[in-house]
C-alpha cells in the first residue's frame, strides 16, 4: 500500500509529460499545414499576377495595332460605318430616317442620359461609347429589327445590343420622365384647357384618353391573359395627351385581355381625377356654374363628371346631341393622331415586339417619353412614316361599356356641354 502511494506522483508526472508531448505534436502539425497553405496561396498570387500582367501586355499591344477600332473584336467595316458614315457623313434626313430625331436632339438626349450610361474603360476592353449605346437602342426602337441584324450593323455582340436597349430604356424613364411626362401644373392645366378650346373647339378639357394594344410574342406564363378581344396577344398602353398630342399620363403593361375601364380604375389617374386633382381649387366657372376640368374618352370608358364620351349613335339623337358628338369626336382625334405618330416613329410599338415581357412596359414608356422629346424640340415628322402604320396587321380591339356603368350625375355635365354647343351654333347663325 505504501509502495502504491509512492508511485502515484511518478504516474502523474508521466501522464503530464505524455499529454504535453501530444499537444506539442498537434501544434507542430497545425503549424506545418498552415505553412503549406501559405506557400500555396503565395504561389497562386504570383501566378495570377503574372497572368494579369500578360493579359495587360496583350491588350495594350492589340490596342496599338487596332488604332481607331473601338474594340479589338470589332470588324473594320462596322466600326468604319459608325465612326465615319454616321458620325461624319449623315445628313439631317439620314438622322431623322434612322434614329427618328435630329442630330441636335440625339446629342441632347445623350447628354441627358450620361449620368446613368457612362462606362469606364478597363484593362481588358474599351467601354462602348455613350453615343453608340444610345444609337443602338434607338435603332431597335425605331425599326424593331432583330438583335443579330443590329449586332452586325454596329459591330457588337447580340448580348451587347440587348443590354444597350435595356439600359437606355431604363435610363430614359428614370432621367427624362420627370422632365417630359408629368401631370401638368395648375397653370399648365389652364393653358391646356385654353388650347383645347382654341384648336379643337372643346372648352374646359385638359386631355383626351385612349388605349393602344401592342403585339407581343407568347409569354411563358399566363398566356391566356394576354389574348385581347380581337384575337391576338398584346399588352395595353393607356395614354392621355394634351391639345398638341403630347403625352402627360401613361400607364403601360396590362395584359391584352384587360378592359380599358379596368386599366383606368387601377391607374393613379382615376384616383387623381376622382378627387378633383385635375382642376384648380375652386373649379373654374363654365356656363354659370363651377365645373372641374375633364377628359374626353370613347365608348370603352364610363361616363363620369370628369370624363365625357359620345352619345350612342341612333336615329333618336337630337340635334344638340349630334353636335356634341361631332365636337367631342373632333377633339378626340388628337390622341388618335398621337398614337399614329408614336407608332410611326417607334415601330417596336407597331410590329410584334419580341423583347422579354419584363422589358416591354419600360420600352413602351420610353417611346412615349421620346415622342414628347421630339415633339417639344420640334423635330420634323416625315409623313411617309404613316404609310407603314396606316393599315395595321392586326385591328385594335373595340370595347364598348353598357350605359349602366355611367355615373348618373355625369349626364348633367354632358347636357351642359350640349347647351353650350347649341348656344354657339345659334350665335353663328345670327
Amino acid at each position: 500500500m505504501a509502495g502504491e502511494e509512492a508511485l502515484q506522483p511518478l504516474m502523474f508526472l508521466l501522464m503530464y509529460m505524455l499529454m504535453k508531448r501530444r499537444k506539442d505534436i498537434n501544434k507542430a502539425d497545425v503549424q506545418r499545414r498552415n505553412e503549406i497553405q501559405r506557400r500555396i496561396r503565395q504561389r497562386q498570387y504570383f501566378f495570377q499576377r503574372q497572368r494579369r500582367m500578360l493579359m495587360m501586355l496583350i491588350a495594350r499591344s492589340t490596342r496599338c495595332t487596332c488604332n481607331y477600332r473601338t474594340r479589338a473584336w470589332t470588324n473594320i467595316e462596322s466600326t468604319d460605318w459608325w465612326e465615319r458614315v454616321v458620325m461624319k457623313e449623315f445628313q439631317p434626313r439620314d438622322w431623322l430616317e434612322k434614329f427618328r430625331m435630329s442630330k441636335d436632339t440625339f446629342f441632347f438626349l445623350c447628354n441627358k442620359l450620361k449620368p446613368r450610361l457612362t462606362r469606364q474603360d478597363t484593362h481588358f476592353r474599351l467601354a462602348l461609347p455613350l453615343e453608340k449605346r444610345v444609337a443602338v437602342a434607338l435603332w431597335r426602337l425605331a425599326t424593331n429589327v432583330e438583335y443579330r441584324t443590329i449586332s452586325a450593323l454596329f459591330g457588337v455582340g447580340r448580348s451587347t445590343v440587348c443590354k444597350c436597349v435595356r439600359d437606355v430604356c431604363h435610363a430614359i424613364v428614370s432621367l427624362l420622365k420627370p422632365l417630359y411626362l408629368q401631370q401638368p401644373s395648375e397653370q399648365e392645366m389652364e393653358d391646356t384647357a385654353r388650347l383645347f378650346n382654341t384648336r379643337w373647339g372643346f372648352p374646359h378639357c385638359v386631355g383626351a384618353i385612349d388605349s393602344l394594344h401592342i403585339a407581343i410574342i407568347a409569354p411563358s406564363n399566363n398566356t391566356a391573359d394576354y389574348w385581347n378581344s380581337a384575337g391576338w396577344l398584346s399588352v395595353v398602353l393607356q395614354g392621355v395627351v394634351n391639345g398638341l398630342g403630347q403625352f402627360w399620363d401613361v400607364c403601360a403593361g396590362f395584359p391584352g385581355s384587360t378592359e380599358d375601364v379596368t386599366i383606368l380604375q387601377n391607374s393613379t389617374l382615376w384616383a387623381t381625377a376622382s378627387e378633383g386633382g385635375l382642376s384648380p381649387q375652386p373649379p373654374r366657372n363654365f356656363m354659370g356654374r363651377p365645373l372641374k376640368y375633364l377628359l374626353l374618352g370613347d365608348a370603352a370608358y364610363p361616363l363620369q363628371t370628369w370624363l365625357l364620351k359620345c352619345y350612342v349613335e341612333s336615329g333618336e339623337l337630337t340635334s344638340r346631341q349630334r353636335a356634341f358628338n361631332y365636337r367631342l369626336s373632333r377633339a378626340r382625334s388628337v390622341i388618335e393622331s398621337a398614337f399614329l405618330r408614336l407608332k410611326a416613329r417607334w415601330q417596336c410599338l407597331h410590329k410584334r415586339n419580341d423583347c422579354s415581357l419584363d422589358l416591354v412596359p419600360t420600352m413602351v414608356l420610353a417611346c412615349c417619353i421620346l415622342h414628347n422629346v421630339c415633339e417639344v424640340h420640334g423635330d420634323t415628322f416625315v409623313e411617309e412614316w404613316l404609310e407603314t402604320v396606316s393599315q395595321p396587321d392586326s385591328p385594335q380591339p373595340n370595347d364598348v361599356l353598357p350605359p349602366s356603368t355611367d355615373d348618373p350625375e355625369a349626364e348633367e355635365v354632358r347636357s351642359l356641354f350640349c347647351d353650350y354647343f347649341q348656344q354657339q351654333l345659334r350665335q353663328q347663325q345670327d
